[in-house]
Order: structure tokens, then sequence, then C-alpha cells
């Protein structure tokens, strides 16, 4: 799937004043949070459930402090001060861009209007769904997570995770002041709710799928930043575009965070494929699980996995509800503002992709409709770019075998293609082909077992496990070798 590039304009250049963020608050926030007492002791009533929730659903590996990033302003440069944390102190606080006064709704049928700076009642419970579903992915994947720093395969990777992990925290902040300051005892039950859902809970899960999924090794974790984060990514811009400006702001400043995470997953597959490839060449076999490797078809299994589980999560290809998101300017396209159209698609068509009579055919669909489909797509063509960058590697090696995006079709449990069989390569098979050759496209009980008898921590500075290569360079001009996680003393037990 490639995206047309002529469909956007040139991107804006950045504007507004620097806001610096006050933390002697106990709150720390650039939204004079002090202003407003009754939101204020609302949000301070809320902060000790969320560290509860931190203490017995975050991270379980003891630490004494970790080398954390954390958001000091929030302009493009010089945002964010590095140091020494421990974690349970870090500053969790409540940043967003700066307002523009001039900002003006950039689609839909309020086009041209200025941004709300409060949610119109007819908009309410549609804003509330959407900023409460956003909010519900943050802490889940921090539980999704929580014993990974059990098997890490270096202290750079651990720190890696943990800040991955305490930045999910923080967006997990940024919905829940949105719910608490913009609608009343509904918003403030809401956000009561997402610490009580936990991921994986039989009783009380998570609102999307993928986020009740078992993390369980390094290689899915990688996987997950990479892919599903990335879908957050998308997900935020669409939210970026909305005409509700708080809710712009917020998710503005989200993906400036958002881009590490992606870095984590799109570096760390990287590195597992570099080792993996010089495993391959100093053995001359494929099978290196006996030389401490993860082979490269138990990589494209897991990218088979996450790709696909991650497709689901942008919806039905067709949505009367994303349609109604969009003419009522709750939620845009990716980069809505660069798009080359009349930002209101009355008239305008998309190209949508189904199995008809056990073939995959294309027809043309109202593109207010195919809205899902649309920001998909922008997101597949994304994925693409680093798929070609892990297949650099391989190919620098002197190596023939490549791994591949599977078929938009493969392994899907909503939309279109949901309840086909359908091949990595986009055939529509029958239901007795797909369950012979499942082990092979998916990873196995066996592949993951074994994938797990190679994550062993590794806690020296300086020190990587086996099966991943080390960073080209560490972070923040660190060396690769930095003592960049203290840890506790029970945890080197």
């Amino acid at each position: 799937m490639t995206v047309d590039p002529d469909r956007t304009g040139a991107a804006p250049e950045p504007a507004g004043p620097l806001s610096r963020i006050d933390y002697n608050e106990k709150i720390p926030n650039n939204v004079n949070l002090a202003g407003d007492r009754r939101l204020q002791r609302a949000l301070e009533g809320w902060q000790p459930k969320f560290l509860e929730w931190w203490k017995t659903l975050g991270p379980a590996l003891p630490t004494k402090d970790v080398y954390l990033r954390t958001a000091i302003a929030v302009g493009r440069d010089g945002w964010a001060h590095f140091d020494h944390v421990p974690m349970e102190d870090y500053r969790w606080g409540i940043f967003l861009a700066e307002r523009d006064p001039e900002r003006t709704i950039p689609f839909g049928q309020h086009k041209g209007e200025p941004a709300w700076q409060e949610v119109p009642g007819e908009y309410r419970a549609e804003l509330m769904r959407l900023i409460t579903v956003q909010g519900d992915t943050e802490p889940a994947s921090v539980e999704q997570q929580r014993v990974l720093g059990g098997t890490a395969p270096s202290l750079y990777d651990l720190r890696n995770l943990f800040q991955v992990n305490v930045e999910e925290g923080r967006h997990l902040w940024a919905m829940v002041y949105l719910l608490h300051a913009y609608f009343g005892r509904e918003g403030r039950e809401e956000a009561e709710q997402l610490l009580k859902r936990n991921s994986g809970d039989l009783n009380s899960p998570r609102i999307l799928g993928a986020f009740n999924e078992k993390t369980t090794d390094w290689l899915q974790f990688f996987m997950f930043t990479y892919f599903t984060d990335r879908d957050g990514k998308y997900q935020l811009g669409t939210l970026k575009e909305s005409a509700f400006d708080p809710l712009a702001r917020t998710c503005e400043f989200m993906l400036k965070e958002e881009a590490h995470h992606m870095f984590v997953g799109a570096t760390g597959v990287q590195r597992t494929v570099e080792r993996t490839a010089a495993l391959m060449v100093e053995h001359q076999t494929q099978d290196v699980f006996p030389h401490g490797g993860i082979p490269l078809d138990v990589i494209q299994k897991y990218l088979n996995f996450q790709f696909s589980v991650s497709l689901d999560l942008f919806g039905s290809e067709q949505s009367t509800n994303a349609a109604a998101y969009f003419t009522g300017g709750l939620k845009g396209r990716w980069q809505e503002t660069r798009r080359k159209d009349d930002h209101v698609l009355k008239d305008a068509t998309y190209t949508l992709r189904r199995v008809r009579d056990g073939e995959i055919v294309e027809e043309e669909v109202a593109a207010l409709n195919a809205l899902n489909l649309d920001l998909r797509d922008e997101y597949v063509a994304d994925c693409e770019n680093g798929v070609r960058r892990w297949n650099q590697a391989l190919e620098d090696a002197g190596l023939p075998e490549r791994l591949a995006l599977p078929h938009e079709g493969f392994n899907r449990k909503v939309g279109t293609f949901a309840g086909h069989c359908i091949s990595p390569t986009g055939e529509v098979i029958s239901q007795a082909e797909w369950d012979r050759s499942i082990d092979a496209w998916l990873p196995s009980a066996s592949d993951r077992a074994r994938v797990a008898e190679l994550m062993v921590p590794h806690y020296a500075p300086g020190e990587f496990a086996g099966w991943i290569a080390p960073p080209k360079a560490g972070i923040n001009e660190q060396p690769v070798e930095f003592d960049y996680v203290h840890l506790r003393e029970e945890a080197l037990a």
C-alpha cells in the first residue's frame, strides 16, 4: 500500500511562545491549575489513586533511580531535562502545546469557525468517548509491560522501557485532566474507571483488544512499540486536528513524547535483525536458536502478529461514526491541514478492498465513510519504511532473506476481512489451509517458549544479551555503556 505524496502540502512552521512548566506545583502543569481550585483539588484527589496503581501494576523490577527525561517546556527545542530520577518520584503532569488564539476549525461542517475552548453540548458524549478510549490505552501498555524489566537485554534497553512506561503514565494524566476539566461528574467517573480496568482482566478488561494481549518477551515489546505505538501516533494525529482546542493541544504535545516510543521499537527490531544476520553469516545457518539468536522466520511471525492486531485498532474500513466525527469537527485526518482537498469530502470517493466470491476486489466508496481506511493506509505506508530499514541490515550482511508486512487481510478480527482466511501474501484460502499453515505464519507456543529461553537479564553497564546487537549511540549523548539504571539489591539477587 502506498500513499500519494501529492495529497499533502509542506509542513507548517512552528508558532507560539515557549511555555515552561512549573515544577514547584504538586501536579506540574502549564494550564494554570492553581487558578481553578476545585479542579486542582479533584485532580489532587485522583493523584494518590494513580500512584497506587503505578505501585501495584507499574514496573515490577525494584529500582533506585533511572536516567529519565522529564518535560520542562512545550517548545520544539530544549523541552526536556535528563537525569537519574526515582521512578516513584517522577513528576507526572499536565502539559498542553501553546494555544493559538487565531486557530480555526480546519475541516467538517464547522470549517473556518473559531476552535472550541469548551465542549459543545451536542458533541459532549462523543468527545468524552474519544478521550476515554485514548486514555484507556495508556495505562494498559504499562500493565502489559510490567514484568519485562526482569529479562532486560541491557541497562540501555531497560532505561528505554521505563521511559516509555513513565510517559504512558503521563499520557494517562493528559486524558484525565480533560475528563475532569471539561466533563463534570461523568468525566470524573470515567477517570476513576481508567484505573479500575486492567489489561487482560477477565471481568474488567481494557477497551481495545490489542491492549489485553500479553507482552511475552522483549521481541514482542519491540514489535509493540513499533507497530501498536505507531497506531497511537496516527490516532493522536487525528485528534490533534480536533475542533476542541484543549484536546488538539494535548495531543500535539503527546506526539512529541510518542516519537521516542516508536524509536525504541524501530531500533529494537533493527538490532535484533542485525544480530540474527551476523549469527546466520557466522554459522551458515538459518536456525540461530542454538547459537543464542532469534531466527528470521520467528521474527517474521512476531511481525505478522503485531501488525495484524494493530490494524484492527483502526476499526472497520467503513464507519458512520468516523464520518460523524469528521463532519462534526471532532476528529480529522492525518495531516488534515496539509491535505489538498476541500476538507469536507461531500463528493469524494476512496478505494476499498474486500473479499467477494473468493477473491480480493477493489471498489469505490464514499471517502467520508472510509476515514478509518484512509488513516490505516497512511499507517501502513509508514510501517513499510521500518521494514525497508530492517531489510537493509540483511542486505548489508549479504543475505538474500527479507522481512515483509503481511497482507492487510491477514489474521484480521475487525473490518471487511474479518471471518475470511487470507494468507500473508494475500491469497484467499480455506479454513483447512489456514489451520495447516498457522504455525508457519504466527508465533506458536513453541516459538514463544524458545524466545523466552533467550530472555536472560543483563544488568552490567555496557553488557548486552547475545540475541541483540548494541545500539549505535547512547541516550542524550551518553555512552552506550553508561549506567542508565541503578537497581535495588533485591533486583540483583
